[in-house]
């Protein structure tokens, strides 16, 4: 049980330090807590609200990691470097990917719902 708390103040902590110091991580966390209420009535079903907000909290998810990993390259080599610049880019990347996902995703929703398809 002590692990277990532990595990979860550390990922708090970790949760609240993106937030306060990552603008791309406000800005998922602001679409998340719209999106919250706002899914109800554009979901079909209760699976497709599901499936709407586990992309939007997947996309947070692969934007802490962007972040972790931008942090990690920032600490260990100082100035430029165009490996690291590479790395960078590679996580960004992923990050769009996510975001098309769950873009995707909410844009089906919306068609679904509006009977378009």
């Amino acid at each position: 049980m002590k692990r277990l708390y532990t595990a979860t103040v550390n990922s708090l902590r970790g949760l609240r330090y993106g937030l306060r110091h990552e603008a791309a991580l406000r800005v998922e966390l602001i679409a998340l807590a719209v999106a919250l209420p706002l899914g109800v009535p554009i979901a079909p079903t209760w699976v497709w609200y599901v499936a709407m907000i586990g992309a939007l909290l997947a996309l947070l998810s692969v934007e802490l990691l962007n972040t972790a990993i931008e942090k990690l390259a920032d600490h260990t080599t100082q100035g430029r470097h165009p490996e690291i610049g590479m790395i960078k880019d590679y996580g960004s990347a992923a990050v769009l990917c996510m975001l098309c996902v769950a873009a995707l995703i909410w844009i089906a929703a919306v068609i679904l719902r509006l009977g378009l398809f």
